[in-house]
C-alpha cells in the first residue's frame, strides 16, 4: 500500500502535466474537478465541525470519524495530487516554455 501511494503521488501530478501539454481541454477539467473538490471537501469539513460543536462534544475523539468518510478522502487526496500538478507546472514554466502560452 504505501508503495502504491508514493508512485501515485509521483505517477499521478507526472500524467496530469503530460495530458495537459497534448491539450487544454485536460487543463480546464483537471482545475474544474479542483475546483469541485475543494467545494465538496470544505463543505464536509465545516458541517463536521459545525456538529461537534452543535452536540458539544469532545473535539479531538469524534474530528477523527471525518476519515471514514470515502467522499472527503477521495477529494482530499485529489487536491493533494491537484497541489503538486499546479507546482509541477509552474517549476517548468519557470524553468521555460514547457507549455504552449495561454
Amino acid at each position: 500500500m504505501k508503495f502504491f501511494l508514493i508512485n501515485g503521488s509521483v505517477l499521478g501530478p507526472a500524467l496530469m502535466l503530460f495530458l495537459c501539454y497534448q491539450t487544454k481541454r485536460w487543463m480546464v477539467f483537471f482545475d474544474s474537478l479542483a475546483v469541485l473538490s475543494a467545494l465538496v471537501f470544505g463543505n464536509i469539513s465545516a458541517m463536521a465541525i459545525f456538529q461537534i460543536i452543535k452536540d458539544d462534544t469532545v473535539f479531538m475523539t469524534n474530528i477523527h470519524g471525518l476519515f471514514l468518510d470515502s467522499v472527503f478522502l477521495i477529494t482530499g487526496a485529489y487536491l493533494g495530487l491537484y497541489l503538486i500538478y499546479v507546482l509541477s507546472k509552474q517549476t517548468l514554466h519557470q524553468i521555460g516554455d514547457f507549455f504552449p502560452k495561454r
